[in-house]
């Protein structure tokens, strides 16, 4: 489902997920409130959501789509990156954020990626992520309490998962199958007590375990 309320941006965006394989568009909106009300009647299982919009933003959308139907992935794409956009966005509890200048296959690639429950973020959006936690830390990094001591081995999965890479990419990267970084990942959740891939990053940037450049 589509969710923005430039008529131009709209369009564009419904014609790349129509002609793209193993996509199918369900649905569009132009606010937040059509978006909630979309989400109930075409249950989608990604919602591709602009954030600044009239009636009801994007954060919002998200914030009660993710309550209310925590099974859908809600990706953001927009034009602003910036913290008071960016923070908010993560905490409402989108899976992804990517730029409105991004290549139109790299948005695909992103609605893929999240449906399977993968974190997807535009590169300097990523930095510009660690890099806000961190600046918000700056007087005290968040010790990690006893239980949320990592292994090396899911150090290394974090590490790699700030690069923003996916499972399947993790599991090359450390040689690993797949299956085993998504058990590394679940006993990371568990231990650190977050609920997705989007809060590992902000609980590992907050604890000063992934920095810009590392």
């Amino acid at each position: 489902m589509v969710v923005d309320d430039q008529l131009l941006m709209r369009g564009a965006l419904e014609h790349f997920v129509s002609s793209a394989e193993g996509l199918v568009l369900v649905g569009a909106a132009v606010n937040g409130v059509e978006a909630v009300a979309g989400v109930q009647k075409l249950a989608p299982d990604v919602v591709l959501m602009d954030l600044q919009m009239p009636e009801m933003d994007g954060v919002e959308a998200t914030r009660v789509i993710t309550e209310r139907w925590p099974s859908v992935r809600v990706l953001a794409i927009t034009t602003f990156s910036s913290e008071h956009y960016l923070v908010p966005a993560l905490q409402a509890g989108v899976q992804g954020y990517i730029a409105k200048d991004s290549r139109p296959e790299d948005v695909i690639e992103g609605i893929r990626k999240v449906s399977l429950g993968d974190a997807v973020f535009s590169p300097h959006i990523m930095h510009e992520l660690i890099d806000t936690v961190r600046n918000q830390q700056t007087r005290s990094v968040v010790a990690l309490v006893e239980h949320e001591h990592l292994t090396p081995r899911e150090l290394d999965v974090v590490r790699e998962l700030a690069e923003g890479k996916s499972n399947a990419e993790i599991g090359e990267a450390l040689f690993l199958a797949e299956a085993t970084v998504k058990s590394h990942l679940g006993k990371i959740l568990e231990k650190w007590q977050v609920r997705d891939r989007v809060q590992v990053l902000v609980r590992a940037a907050q604890a000063g375990i992934v920095r810009i450049g590392s």
